[in-house]
């Protein structure tokens, strides 16, 4: 059950007294979310507003909602990060799992160990950081070394974003493989393309594990096709998100100016949401760059070729003919 840092949020509020607050939070917290909501309107007697849009992460804030509501604070619930928030106005609120990993990880243990894995590393999302160190244990009782990563600018130690991976590079020629404590394909396929070694996802729900190459091997084919089918485009359209934390323009014009020198048009394109069926009135762009989330053309299907930043590096080495190493083994695909 997801248990949300309620106290937190009851104790900001009583501490500055605002006169209306906003929450927002991962559509898979938005029923305890509206739950919080009510607890507060009951307790204070202030509007609270519950922010409906898709909330990706800690890049993905909807500040802009926020301010247009008129809500003196946003409590963004179920994205811990190093910090407690971003100025005054943003304040971040734990949320986390208290399913056990025990049972599971005993198993995952035995198995790695059968397959002469004797030193693993531990990485997981937010929702699970407290559990890290019972796990760690469970590892350690079985004869097996483990790691936690060092965590880098937002990321504690042990935690990964879908773009982000420091923890996992931290000690990564002294690993054998990797397990990710969570029911994320999402996050542990990232770890296996991120770094080139085995990874294990353990699921708490269903007390599973999955190892997760294959999909990280699929994911990876896809990529390497859409770099190739936009090696005959003519013009090139780079995206740049316009979210606040999505927005990178100065990348945005760094790659425009490589494009332009190996003979590409490129049209600069500013979007809040990308998705295929806004792509569709660009008619006259054969392919697109985007500078937001490196993981939209990866995860999504889009018709045209839809490239994240290291994949446009490549895209260029190649129209430079110069080799292409393994685009996605780095700790930030930004």
């Amino acid at each position: 059950m997801i248990l949300i840092d309620n106290q937190k949020i009851f104790r900001i509020i009583e501490e500055r007294k605002p006169k209306s607050v906003a929450l927002d939070g991962p559509d898979g917290l938005m029923s305890k979310i509206q739950e919080t909501a009510d607890m507060i309107a009951d307790k204070f007697e202030i509007p609270v507003y519950i922010i409906g849009d898709t909330c990706w992460g800690s890049c993905d804030l909807n500040t802009h909602a926020a301010n247009v509501l008129g809500a003196e604070i946003l409590f963004n619930i179920g994205h811990t990060i190093s910090m407690d928030g971003f100025g005054k106005e943003i304040v971040m609120i734990d949320a986390y799992e208290d399913m056990p990993f025990d049972e599971v990880a005993r198993r995952l243990a035995t198995e790695l160990l059968n397959r002469n894995y004797k030193n693993v590393s531990l990485l997981t999302i937010s929702q699970h950081l407290r559990q890290l160190e019972n796990v760690r244990k469970i590892f350690e009782q079985s004869g097996m070394s483990v790691t936690i990563g060092r965590g880098k600018g937002q990321l504690n130690d042990g935690q990964v974003f879908g773009c982000e991976f420091y923890p996992a590079h931290s000690e990564l020629d002294e690993v054998d493989c990797f397990v990710f404590l969570g029911q994320s394909t999402f996050h542990s396929a990232g770890v296996a393309l991120s770094t080139g070694k085995q990874t294990f996802m353990l699921d708490p729900y269903f007390q599973e594990y999955t190892e997760v190459s294959s999909v990280a091997e699929e994911l990876h084919r896809k990529a390497i096709l859409s770099i190739y089918k936009a090696v005959d485009a003519h013009m090139v359209g780079i995206i740049i998100g316009i979210k606040d934390g999505q927005f990178a323009k100065t990348r945005a014009l760094e790659l425009k100016k490589e494009f332009e020198k190996v003979g590409m048009k490129v049209r600069l394109i500013g979007l809040t949401e990308i998705t295929e069926e806004r792509m569709q009135i660009f008619s006259h762009i054969d392919a697109f760059v985007q500078v937001a989330c490196p993981r939209i053309g990866i995860d999504n299907h889009f018709k045209k070729p839809m490239l994240s930043v290291p994949q446009a590096r490549a895209l260029i080495r190649i129209l430079k003919k110069e080799p292409v190493e393994d685009i996605f083994r780095l700790s930030h695909w930004l």
